[in-house]
C-alpha cells in the first residue's frame, strides 16, 4: 500500500513528537523534577503524566503504532478543527522508529462514497460521502477517534493502530512562546506565536511565488521551520523542560491535545486527567458546551472571537436560562483566508430542557445526544461584524438552587472564552462570576 507522502506538511505532528519524546520521556528517565526551583509542575499532572508514561513504557521490546489527527482549527469543526492530514507514529520504549504523513484529501479518494455526509455538511459542501478529512464531527473525541478509524479502514488502510491523538495548530503558536521568535535562512519571514499560522498559510499560498520559489518546493518552509524547532528543544535544560512541561498541561487541558487509546488502562487514565476530549455523560446538574462548526468560511476562525454570558434566574416558576453568545469576527477584509463566518452551531444543555428562543431564528432542532439536549442552528457573522446570539430555554426541574453546580465543557480549538455567569435565587439574591474559560470548569452556587 502506497500514500501520497507529504513529508514537510508535519509541523504539528513534529511538536507532538517533541514535546512527548524530548521533554516527558526526559523528565521520566531523570527523575522527579521537584528539585527544579520554582517552577516545578503541578504534582497532580505530573504524576498523572509519568503513570501515562510508563504504562506506555510497561514492555520496552513492544511496538505501538499511532494514528495523529492534524486538526488545523482556524478552520474550526466539533473535535478540533479540520483534518487535513494524519500522520502515523511507531514507536518502541521510548524511542520513535518511523513516522509519516500523508494528505487527508488524498487518502480520502480511497474510502467508498458509502457513509451518508451529516445534514449541516452536505448543505454548506454540496456532497454526499463523508471522510477522514471531516469525521471529527462530534465534540466527543473518543468518538471521533473511533470514527477516524472506521474510515481509515474504509480506505483499506492496514495498519492496527494502539490509539488515536489529535493535535490542534494553536499548539504551534503555545510551542514558539516557549522558544521565541524564528528567523529562517533564504526566508524573509520571522515566526513568532502571535504571526506563525497566517504567515505559514500565506507563504505556502501566496508569498512563494513572489520569491521565485516552486510551486513544488513551496513547502519546504515546514521543513526548515521543523529543523529549527527541534535544535531548540533538543539542548533545553532540565529547568527548561520544566516549563515546557507546563506548556503541555495546558494544552491537554485546552483540549488542543486530545487522546485515546485502545488499552483500557490508559484510557482509564487520561479519562481521569480529563484529557480523553470527551463530553461528560454523567454529569446531571446545570451543563452547558457551545459547539461550533466552521463551515464554508475558510480559516476564518483566527479571526473569531467569542464571549458567553450565561443569566439563570430560579425565581421564575421553572428555572429559566438566557445566554447571550457574542462573535465578534475581527477580520477588515473578506479575502483568500476569510470570509464572513458561517457556523452550524450547536448548544447543549441538560436533558429536557425546552427551548423558548434560538436568537429568534427559525427552524432550530432540539436533538438529544450524550444523554444531553441541544439547540442546532445557522449562525452567520459577517466579516468585521459583532453580533450577539441570545438562546433562551427553561431547564428541567431537577435542577435547584439548593445544590446548583454548573458545569460548562470547553469546546477543542477555540481559543480562551471570557464568560460570565449571573444566579439569581428564589429571593431574588444575585451570585456572580467572571471567569476565562481556558478548559473544563465547574462553578457552584
Amino acid at each position: 500500500m502506497k500514500y501520497n507522502i507529504r513529508k514537510t506538511n508535519f509541523i504539528v505532528g513534529l511538536v507532538l513528537i517533541l514535546l512527548i519524546v524530548f521533554s516527558v520521556f526526559n523528565f521520566v528517565r531523570q527523575g522527579n523534577p521537584s528539585d527544579v526551583g520554582n517552577v516545578t509542575p503541578t504534582k497532580g499532572p505530573f504524576t498523572t503524566f509519568v503513570k501515562l508514561v510508563k504504562n506506555i513504557l510497561e514492555d520496552g521490546d513492544k511496538e505501538r503504532t499511532f494514528l495523529i489527527l492534524f486538526q488545523n482549527n482556524m478552520e474550526l469543526r466539533p473535535g478540533g478543527g479540520f483534518i487535513g492530514s494524519f500522520g502515523i507514529i511507531k514507536t518502541k520504549g521510548e524511542k520513535i522508529i518511523s513516522y509519516s504523513v500523508h494528505d487527508t484529501s488524498n487518502f480520502d479518494g480511497r474510502i467508498p462514497d458509502t457513509v451518508p455526509i451529516p445534514t449541516p455538511m452536505k448543505e454548506a459542501f454540496g456532497i454526499n460521502a463523508w471522510k477522514l478529512r471531516d469525521s471529527n464531527y462530534s465534540p466527543d473525541f473518543k468518538v471521533n477517534a473511533e470514527k477516524a478509524l472506521e474510515f481509515y479502514y474504509l480506505g483499506k488502510g492496514e495498519e492496527e493502530f494502539d490509539g488515536v491523538i489529535a493535535i490542534n495548530a494553536a499548539l504551534l503558536e503555545s510551542v514558539l512562546e516557549f522558544t521565541g521568535p524564528i528567523m529562517l535562512e533564504g526566508h524573509p519571514n520571522t515566526y513568532t506565536a502571535s504571526n506563525v499560522l497566517v504567515s505559514l498559510e500565506k507563504q505556502v499560498e501566496i508569498n512563494y511565488r513572489e520569491q521565485g520559489i516552486k510551486k513544488g518546493d513551496r513547502k519546504e518552509v515546514l521543513g526548515l521551520l521543523m529543523k529549527d524547532i527541534m535544535d531548540k528543544v533538543k539542548d533545553l535544560s532540565i529547568l527548561e523542560k520544566t516549563k515546557l512541561f507546563k506548556v503541555i498541561v495546558a494544552e491537554l487541558n485546552s483540549k488542543d491535545i486530545q487522546l485515546y487509546f485502545k488499552d483500557q488502562e490508559l484510557q482509564s487514565i487520561v479519562e481521569d486527567a480529563n484529557w480523553s476530549g470527551e463530553v461528560d455523560r454523567s454529569w446531571n446538574n446545570d451543563y452547558l458546551m457551545l459547539v461550533d462548526a466552521n463551515l464554508g468560511a475558510y480559516k476564518s476562525d483566527y479571526f473569531v472571537k467569542r464571549s458567553l454570558d450565561y443569566n439563570i434566574d430560579f425565581s421564575q416558576e421553572k428555572p429559566r436560562v438566557k445566554l447571550d453568545i457574542t462573535y465578534n469576527h475581527t477580520a477588515k477584509e473578506k479575502n483568500w483566508f476569510t470570509q464572513d463566518y458561517n457556523s452550524y452551531t450547536r448548544v447543549y444543555v441538560p436533558f429536557g430542557s425546552e427551548l423558548i428562543s434560538f436568537g429568534g431564528f427559525p427552524g432550530t432542532k432540539v436533538e438529544t445526544d450524550f444523554e444531553k439536549t441541544y439547540f442546532a442552528n445557522w449562525v452567520r457573522v459577517k466579516t468585521g461584524e459583532e453580533k450577539t446570539i441570545g438562546v433562551e430555554y427553561v431547564l428541567p426541574e431537577k435542577i435547584s438552587i439548593e445544590d446548583y453546580a454548573l458545569k460548562i465543557q470547553k469546546q477543542s480549538g477555540v481559543e480562551n472564552i471570557p464568560l460570565r455567569v449571573t444566579i439569581t435565587s428564589k429571593d431574588g439574591k444575585v451570585t456572580k462570576f467572571d471567569k476565562t474559560m481556558d478548559g473544563d470548569l465547574v462553578l457552584e452556587e
